[in-house]
């Protein structure tokens, strides 16, 4: 129970950093070395990247392509349950092989009869090399090769950009090879595809079929997971270890590919390339002490910390026309919780990387209304990305407003444009009333001079003047 709450408990915490775009891995520093020459930690409940060493370099990844051949197996072939009959002239080939000290075998023989289920228990847990090539040779419909073009046309198609696979088997080929990093993108997609995990996981296995003939004693014919850590009885045992995958070639040393719980948090690690014998010449098993090593470190100094609290006050950006402060602080929107290494201080997780949405911001300003964002970074790498919201409310001056307003409708374009409109209609009137006056002028007819002399009737005869009485003038009326 208690580690069902704590798993629950760290899936709500980290809702709000998972909502943000995916992190990049930061590689925290390991106090203890490890032979592994590539490796990988990644907390599978967040998928991040804790801890990596040259995982991007090309390594043979000997009998870990068995996790892509189970994978092809199970999303191709329409019947697992289907019975399938061995033929030894199929995988015999490899008998022939210069490298004959990495060939796996288990307890198969020719004519047993086995489902593709028993096949892939068989090649999943002790790297059969039979099981491996009578599965591809079956699904592939009858060529092998078929099936390593189905196995590179998934690689392409869940970005294993660095993998390149020439045969199901994991046998050596210097045209086969992977990294670290692609290795645990194929895991991760492995782990989703239905009855993987269960099969990759088991640690001992009986087929279901009997095949009595060959198997007297069907109880005893037991298939055992090559993962030693998974053995309460063995010196390598490791609590909470699952799986996946072990692998070993004599060009190409011991890797291996598993994951481990605790406390509700789980962990994927992939390592590749590590010794074989130890400098006395003795065989060693490196990679399972380089496992215990990281799980370890992982679920010692690992925890859920809060690096930016939803309280926290990141920047602030100016308001006009606010009455009173004239700024308005900003804090995220989500508190911002991370796994982290207890040895580095959060503080030291830089939170300067701010975009504001506007440089300057208006009153009224309202609670929560978004403002921008912060970019979370350390030592370079961006571990993600969050909202900045209004801490309180900013309320609007009226006087500021008013006088904002007014200094404003001068600058405005309907302001302008009604000084443009206004000059237009005077200029349209000043035209009209000197087209007026022109008109009226070219209409006006100057008037011909008009003398006062009586008229003369030419027949009358002429009237006699009477005489004037000098001594007695006229009286006038």
């Amino acid at each position: 129970m208690k580690k069902i709450i704590a798993a629950f408990a760290a899936a709500v915490i980290s809702v709000p950093f998972l909502s943000a775009p995916k992190t990049n891995a930061i590689s925290f520093p390991l106090k203890n070395t490890i032979n592994s020459e590539s490796a990988i930690v990644i907390n599978l409940d967040v998928d991040t990247v804790i801890h990596e060493k040259k995982a991007d370099e090309k390594q043979m990844p000997g009998q870990l392509v068995d996790i892509m051949t189970a994978v092809v197996a199970l999303e191709n072939c329409p019947n697992i349950n289907q019975e399938v009959t061995i033929h030894q002239d199929i995988y015999s080939y490899l008998n022939e092989s210069e490298y004959k000290d990495d060939v796996c075998w288990c307890d198969i023989q020719d004519e047993d009869v086995l489902t593709v289920t028993d096949l892939l228990y068989a090649m999943m847990l002790t790297s059969s090399m039979e099981a491996a090539e009578t599965i591809a040779y079956t699904v592939g419909d009858g060529n092998v090769d078929n099936f390593i073009k189905m196995m590179n046309d998934k690689a392409a198609e869940i970005g294993m950009e660095n993998t390149h696979f020439t045969n199901a088997t994991g046998m050596y080929d210097p045209n086969q090879y992977t990294t670290a990093r692609d290795m645990a993108k194929l895991t991760e997609y492995a782990l989703t595809v239905p009855l993987f995990e269960t099969i990759a996981t088991t640690f001992k296995y009986n087929p279901s079929v009997p095949n009595v003939d060959r198997h007297k004693s069907h109880e005893d014919w037991i298939w055992t997971h090559s993962n030693g850590m998974m053995d309460p009885q063995s010196g390598d045992y490791y609590s909470g270890v699952k799986g996946i995958k072990t692998a070993h070639l004599e060009q190409a040393g011991r890797s291996v590919i598993t994951m481990a719980s605790k406390d509700g948090n789980k962990y994927l690690l992939v390592l590749l390339k590590s010794p074989l014998t130890d400098p006395d010449g003795n065989t060693a098993y490196y990679h399972f002490g380089d496992c215990k090593i990281l799980f370890d470190w992982a679920f010692k100094h690992f925890s859920y910390q809060t690096v930016l609290a939803n309280t926290a006050e990141v920047g602030e950006l100016p308001v006009k026309l606010a009455d009173g402060n004239e700024y308005v602080l900003a804090k995220p929107k989500d508190e911002i919780s991370l796994l982290w290494y207890d040895e580095v201080d959060t503080s030291t997780i830089s939170k300067e990387k701010i975009v504001w949405y506007k440089n300057e911001l208006q009153a009224p300003v309202q609670k929560g209304e978004p403002l921008g964002k912060v970019t979370l970074e350390y030592s370079g790498e961006e571990l993600g990305t969050v909202e900045l919201v209004a801490v309180s409310d900013v309320e609007r001056s009226v006087s500021k407003y008013n006088l904002y307003a007014a200094k404003m409708f001068r600058k405005s374009s309907w302001f302008n444009k009604a000084i443009l409109i206004s000059c237009l209609l005077c200029a349209i009137y000043i035209i009209l009333c000197i087209y007026s006056y022109v008109v009226f002028k070219s209409k006006a007819k100057p008037m011909k001079p008009v003398y006062a002399v009586p008229k003369v009737d030419k027949k009358a005869p002429p009237q006699k003047k009477k005489p004037v009485n000098r001594n007695n003038p006229p009286r006038n009326k």
